[in-house]
């Protein structure tokens, strides 16, 4: 398995799914310093047109970062992360008391002996929320 080549176009290569609370986003607006109440205060989305508080974007790509990297790791091949690009199309919607899930689901949208390229569809509920995704490994 030291090379790209076993993997065909369309092919799922992982699908996983975090749980996302509210304490979350507390935990990351304190570390990464994004306190903007549309996170973090119910009544301040709800004013800015939102339908509860939001995950902050950056989390939200950290988790389809981690996923990516997870899986390479699994993989055992030695390869850098070398793309990786993203569009937000929804907000994921936390509301008080409940744990929503971010789903990760990639599959191959073209390889060869030395790269793979996915195509990485995010959702929350019904919701697609990054769209379009993609990560390119090539070997080192």
């Amino acid at each position: 398995m030291s090379d790209f080549t076993e993997f065909e176009a369309g092919q799922v290569v992982f699908a996983t799914s975090f749980p996302v609370s509210r304490e979350d986003l507390v935990a990351y607006a304190d570390a990464s310093g994004d306190h903007n109440p549309i996170h973090l205060d119910e009544a301040a989305a709800k004013a800015a047109g939102l339908p509860d508080v939001i995950a902050h974007g950056m989390f939200t790509m950290g988790l389809v970062s981690r996923a990516v990297l997870e899986w390479l790791d699994a993989s055992g091949r030695d390869a850098n992360l070398t793309d990786f690009s993203a569009k937000f199309a929804k907000p994921v919607v936390v509301p008080a008391g409940v744990t929503v899930n971010v789903d990760v689901e990639a599959k191959v949208r073209k390889s060869d002996a030395d790269s793979v390229e996915l195509t990485i569809s995010v959702r929350s509920g019904a919701d697609k929320v990054l769209a379009p995704a993609r990560a390119t490994f090539t070997l080192r």
